[in-house]
């Protein structure tokens, strides 16, 4: 049985789940702390524009400020679902959901919850995909004392 839904990304298989790959590799690096890992998922010239949180254009300044707003954290879950993924001339458009737990270093603060949308233009390189532009959108952002 051929259950395709009429979907076509105008991508390979392999290329799907590459592409994919980088977009989860991304947020275990945050969770990780491994900040190699993170700047491995994103091109040098990177441009990520992270709204009210700030832009860079480049991914050693990108890296200093996740490696400093994480610094101050606990333990995080960041969750990528919903990948939706295009072919697109040179690379390809990728659109995904984040849904992002930041707990208090100290056990006495509150937890942060982030829920949000990348979109992303990722590029081949001779070292695989990678991240070239990446916008994201918020859709909730807040702790638990905001919901109470």
């Amino acid at each position: 049985m051929n259950i395709n839904c009429g979907i076509d990304t105008g991508l390979s298989a392999q290329d799907e789940r590459s592409i994919s790959a980088v977009l989860i590799a991304y947020a275990s690096a945050i969770d990780l702390r491994d900040w190699d890992l993170f700047r491995s998922c994103f091109i040098a010239d990177c441009q990520a524009d992270y709204g009210d949180f700030g832009s860079w254009q480049n991914i050693a300044d990108f890296t200093d400020y996740m490696r400093e707003a994480h610094a101050r954290l606990g333990p995080t879950l960041h969750r990528i679902s919903n990948i939706k993924l295009t072919n697109a001339q040179a690379g390809a458009n990728a659109t995904s959901y984040v849904d992002a737990l930041l707990s208090p270093e100290n056990k006495q603060g509150p937890m942060h919850r982030g829920i949000g949308s990348y979109d992303d233009f990722i590029v081949r390189t001779s070292d695989g995909w990678k991240i070239a532009r990446r916008t994201f959108t918020a859709l909730i952002i807040g702790s638990e004392r905001d919901q109470a």
